[in-house]
């Protein structure tokens, strides 16, 4: 082996090892080799495409539950983040939190939320995304993938058309707009978890996070848990249900 190759090695590894953070609440250990500051500002540049491109719902009553759920979840999250929530037009049952605290919930979910708890489920879940930033997990993991050392050099502007690709596909936004790719199952259950935990400091229903999760699953045939990247409708609740028990 060249000593460049060694060298190279040996300043990822340090890189690694300097970069190693822990998840609110359920403190697993995670690589994150994006910067806070960068994570940011890619996640602005995002949101701000997004509502540019969508019709935003203002001034109903469904839109003002949005944002009165997500300040009330965003309260006890403690994160001194820019909150912001947005209720846009789409027919997708989904919803997304990019880094700073950028919320959009799609019309679509309020057929399956049936009440504000079930709202709260689902925004609780998208706020854990952000707070465990699992994105810049994803992003870490594809740049090493990918053989990419050094990420300091990262420009945040349209001249790096590649790594605004990156962030979305990290963040699960897919290449048009609607169409959001999901975490993997780790990821998942644990937003699961810290959603959980949100709730219950927000003073919500957790029974209705269960009833909402058997929203989702009416009418949906269920993939072979091992091949998907969610967990299984049946499994998720489970778990789920074991961790309230640890909070009553």
């Amino acid at each position: 082996m060249k000593i460049r190759q060694i060298l190279s090695i040996l300043f990822l590894a340090l890189l690694i090892a300097g970069c190693t953070h822990k998840t609110p609440y359920t403190n697993r250990s995670q690589m994150i080799l994006i910067s806070d500051e960068k994570e940011l500002a890619l996640g602005e540049q995002s949101y701000e495409k997004t509502l540019k491109e969508s019709k935003v719902i203002t001034n109903t009553k469904e839109s003002l539950k949005v944002k009165e759920i997500g300040k009330k979840i965003a309260k006890v999250a403690n994160t001194n983040y820019k909150w912001e929530f947005n209720l846009i037009e789409n027919k997708a049952k989904n919803a997304f939190c990019l880094p700073g605290g950028k919320v959009v919930v799609y019309t679509g979910i309020l057929e399956v939320a049936k009440n504000d708890d079930q709202l709260a489920t689902v925004i609780s879940h998208e706020i854990a995304h952000a707070l465990a930033r699992h994105g810049a997990e994803r992003i870490s993991t594809s740049m090493i993938s990918q053989g990419i050392q050094i990420l300091g050099n990262i420009a945040i502007s349209s001249q790096a058309p590649e790594y605004t690709k990156t962030f979305n596909i990290a963040y699960g936004l897919g290449s048009q707009y609607g169409v959001l790719m999901p975490y993997g199952r780790m990821q998942e259950s644990e937003a699961d978890e810290i959603g959980i935990y949100l709730m219950h400091k927000a003073g919500y229903d957790l029974n209705e996070a269960i009833k909402f999760w058997e929203n989702m699953s009416e009418g949906k045939k269920e993939n072979i848990e091992f091949l998907s990247t969610h967990p299984s409708s049946e499994n998720r609740i489970k778990s789920i249900k074991n961790i309230i028990k640890k909070l009553n």
